[in-house]
Parts: structure tokens; C-alpha cells; sequence
């Protein structure tokens, strides 16, 4: 199965509208282009895959592997490195991949490293159930029994409180609500695991029984400085204009009330 992905940054969620007055929560992923650093070939790796590189790194941090490698790539050294197996599409050193390589509807996988918790107990860690609070129970947020009279052992895989988080997790079968090639960035419909400005990868979907299907998205667009002014400059026109003729009643009123009787008369 070729596959197709590209490396970004979780910038936070968000809520967008479709016309049908549906809601739908979405994840902003910044993805600036990706580099293609290497290919790989099965007669010499093994194995087909493209290697993408994200973000510059500075010179002296990079090592000259690193510099020679990103000189065949006519680009700078870079800090975030990953493979894409059996790549969708011929791609050659130095080339670069953008969010147009998804189109609105898809469905993908999106995977990122999770957000940090420390150590944490049972409860918090494994979803557990707390003891009684009260009538003596001296049995709370513990762990519960270590296990049975034999083996006379903890047995391996029992649930104990430890480190949680920092793991690599994938969410399944999220859809493409948009992809943005003016500013770079994709809309994923839901949450992705990270914490704000982490790295995540956007990969074909790997278990997709779902029909790509694109939303019609409401777009706003905000008024510029140009847009103020031509509507301040419509309005004084129509003021003048308005001032104008309310000078000219004016004066015609002022010259039937200036005519004397006489001269009225003649007139008749």
C-alpha cells in the first residue's frame, strides 16, 4: 500500500461551521513544506521509503553527516528527521512536500507524542475504582491486591501507579476539514495527542473503511484598512451631496420669501 504523510506542528483547536449549520471540532496543524533529505531503495536499503526533514537547525548544532547530507538536499541542516515507507509518488533529494498532497475529505492517521503526567497512582493512570471514604475503611486510592497466595508473587502485567504520558500515540481515521496552501496549515476534524507546538505526523489512513466526502466550510472574511476607507469615502460623498441640495432648497426659499407683493402680482 504507498503511502503519503507529512510532518507538522499542533497549534491548538478550534470549532468551524459547515452550511448545513453543523459544528465540528478541529485541530490547526502548521505545516510548513517538508524537504525530502533521502530516499531509500530496495537494492540499496532494503526497503522503499522517503526520509522528510522539518525546521532548520542552526550550523554549529549539526554534525557533518548532517551537513553533507543536507547539502546534496540544497537545503539547511534539519532538527526533525522521519521515513515514510512505500511513499505515494517518484520523489527526488531536495524535493518538497506541502499540505496540497491532502485533499479536503480524506481520512488520516495522526501521530504524536503525548502529553506529560509524572508519576500518577492507579486511579488516574489505569481508570481504577477508589475505596469507601468513610465507615473505617482504611482502603482509598490504593492499587488493591498484589495478587494470589501463589505464586507468592506480584505477577507480571499487574496495573501499579508510575510514570504516565510521554508516549507515542496514533488517533485513527480523522478527516481532512481543510487544507490551506496560501498559510500552510491543515484543519484535522477532533483532537490530536501533543501538547501545543509539539511535532505530529499526518499519514494516510492505514485502517480508512470511510469514503472521502469534503465539507462545504463557511469562510469569513475580515474587512481591511482599503474596505474601511472606501466605505468612510462613500459616506461623505453622500453627505455632500445631501448638504448640497439642502443649501439649494434653502436659498429658493429665500428668494419666494425676498419677492414683494407687487412683484407678485405681476407675475400672476
Amino acid at each position: 500500500m504507498k503511502m503519503k504523510g507529512i510532518l507538522g506542528r499542533k497549534v491548538g483547536m478550534t470549532q468551524v461551521f459547515t452550511k448545513d449549520g453543523k459544528l465540528i471540532p478541529v485541530t490547526v496543524v502548521a505545516c510548513e513544506p517538508n524537504v525530502v533529505m533521502q530516499v531509500k531503495t530496495v537494492e540499496k536499503d532494503g526497503y522503499n521509503a522517503i526520509q522528510l526533514g522539518v525546521v532548520d537547525k542552526k550550523e554549529n548544532r549539526a554534525n557533518k553527516a548532517e551537513k553533507g547530507k543536507a547539502q546534496k538536499a540544497n537545503t539547511n541542516p534539519k532538527r526533525f528527521l522521519k521515513e515514510i515507507k512505500d511513499a505515494a509518488g517518484n520523489y527526488n533529494v531536495g524535493d518538497k512536500i506541502g499540505v496540497d498532497i491532502f485533499e479536503v475529505g480524506e481520512i488520516v492517521d495522526v501521530t504524536g507524542t503525548s502529553k506529560g503526567k509524572g508519576t500518577q497512582g492507579v486511579i488516574k493512570r489505569h481508570n481504577q475504582s477508589r475505596g469507601p471514604m468513610g465507615h473505617g475503611s482504611h482502603y482509598h486510592r490504593r492499587p488493591g491486591s498484589m495478587g494470589t497466595m501463589l505464586p507468592k508473587r506480584v505477577l507480571k502485567g499487574k496495573k501499579l501507579p508510575g510514570h504516565m504520558g510521554v508516549e507515542t500515540v496514533t488517533v485513527q481515521n480523522l478527516e481532512i476539514i481543510e487544507a490551506n496552501t496560501n498559510d500552510n496549515y491543515i484543519l484535522v476534524s477532533g483532537n490530536v495527542p501533543g501538547a501545543k507546538d509539539a511535532l505530529v505526523l499526518i499519514k494516510e489512513a492505514n485502517k480508512n473503511s470511510k469514503k472521502a466526502k469534503a465539507k462545504e466550510i463557511i469562510s469569513y472574511e475580515e474587512e481591511t484598512v482599503v474596505d474601511q476607507v472606501e466605505e468612510v469615502t462613500e459616506n461623505v460623498e453622500v453627505e455632500s451631496t445631501e448638504a448640497v441640495e439642502e443649501k439649494e432648497q434653502v436659498v429658493v426659499e429665500e428668494a419666494k420669501a425676498e419677492e414683494t407683493p407687487e412683484e407678485s402680482k405681476e407675475e400672476a
